[in-house]
């Protein structure tokens, strides 16, 4: 299990009460709580790889420009075509 360390948080009245409505049979305030912190640390990880993507995509198109269609190649190299036709 992992090491815990306990912390004081102050809730506004209205979220708390909804929480606590909001709790699985057996699930204590501190596993929801705990559980929503980890869903939220996830959520904001997978945001900041989305906006690093973004950014390298931009920096590449900026470097190389855009790329053209490659389907027609691709086509044309299934059909047996020769490159440089």
């Amino acid at each position: 299990m992992e090491r815990r360390e306990a912390l004081t948080v102050r809730f506004p009245a209205g979220l708390l009460s909804r929480a606590r409505e909001l709790q699985a049979e057996g699930e204590s305030l501190n596993d929801l709580v705990v559980e929503a912190t980890r869903r939220e640390i996830r959520r904001r990880q997978a945001l900041q790889a989305h906006e690093q993507i973004v950014r390298l995509r931009r920096q590449i198109k900026a470097r190389t420009g855009v790329h053209p269609d490659p389907v027609p190649l691709i086509r044309s190299l299934r059909e047996g075509k020769a490159r440089d036709e």
